[in-house]
């Protein structure tokens, strides 16, 4: 389940970049396509996470229990923040508090998922 996590936020990634590139050169109808993709990606983000999320709930006395319901609130922000750039972008307006929440929530998930909580991948 960790692994089609992160499979999901890599692809996450790549298609609100390659999103973002086209509504920056102002094609709309072409960005589109991956937006909607995205939106379909998000869904499985999610769906792995609340899993991932149960996990950590589901064990009796945890000491990471907090600590993974704030990166899951993390995560929730950093979906937020995906959408409503690619939306601020599509209607041609500033964005900058969105990336500037979007990058702190980013750090906090990384940092929680693959750093601190022991599902992660660093020691």
């Amino acid at each position: 389940m960790i692994l089609t996590h992160i499979i999901g936020w890599g692809l996450g990634l790549l298609l609100f970049f390659f999103a973002l590139v086209l509504y920056s050169e102002k094609k709309k109808k072409q960005a589109t396509i991956p937006h909607m993709i995205l939106r379909l990606d998000y869904l499985l983000i999610l769906y792995t996470g609340f899993v991932l999320l149960w996990r950590y709930l589901d064990e009796d006395g945890s000491a990471f229990t907090a600590q993974a319901i704030i990166k899951g609130i993390a995560g929730l922000i950093v979906i937020i923040c995906m959408e409503m750039i690619l939306v601020k972008m599509k209607k041609e307006k500033s964005a900058k508090v969105w990336w500037i929440i979007f990058f702190i929530a980013l750090i906090i998930t990384l940092l929680l998922g693959f750093g601190i909580l022991p599902m992660g991948f660093l020691p």
